[in-house]
């Protein structure tokens, strides 16, 4: 995710960021996530906003690194002991490195142009049978919201196609509503599979 308007609104808004309460379906497939990798496994916090899903995944015994564009998020997650990294979906270069991969309502910010690529680098950076997170908002097309950030919005059809064609193996879907951080109601999907 390399969007400037995107990365300014969030920049702008880190401690309302952290204040906004998580969706019992989503505290519910984070602790899944954290079940499903093995103990103290690596695990990638894929754009990672200020580090609270990493904070959480190194209090279940995980050893993280957390990945984000944001410099304002990077900087929070660094100062609350997380290893966290600036960068973007591209810098996921790495081959069998991870036992799990999380990536929660991140890769809505990038063009649906680029999602599959970044599925396949995702798959070819968990280790075989590897966990894999990914939180989605549900809907169509491409369009910023009212903070001015980027979203992509994909149907649960195209999520699965995606990736199986990736290499995934969809475990489990959960579908649900939440409010964000632009205050508006929005469905989301949140998927575990395996590499």
């Amino acid at each position: 995710m390399t969007d400037k308007r995107t990365i300014d609104a969030y920049t702008a808004r880190v401690a309302e960021y952290l204040s906004i309460p998580l969706p019992p379906e989503q505290i519910e497939a984070r602790m899944a996530f954290a079940e499903a990798v093995a103990e103290g496994g690596y695990v990638l916090d894929l754009g990672s906003g200020p580090g609270s899903d990493s904070a959480f995944l190194q209090r279940e015994g995980l050893r993280v690194r957390a990945l984000d564009a944001t410099p304002a998020f990077v900087e929070h997650a660094q100062q609350n002991g997380i290893d966290a990294r600036l960068g973007t979906f591209d810098d996921v270069t790495e081959e069998a490195e991870y036992d799990g991969i999380y990536a929660s309502f991140s890769l809505l910010h990038a063009p649906r142009a680029d999602f599959a690529r970044h599925l396949s680098a995702i798959h070819k950076a968990l280790k075989p049978e590897g966990v894999f997170f990914l939180g989605l908002k549900l809907g169509t097309g491409e369009h910023r919201d009212d903070l001015d950030r980027y979203y992509t919005y994909f149907s649960q059809t195209e999520i699965e196609e995606a990736m199986t064609k990736s290499g995934f193996t969809i475990d489990r879907i959960t579908t649900g509503v939440g409010a964000g951080l632009a205050g508006s109601y929005d469905g989301f999907i949140l998927v575990l599979a395996h590499a």
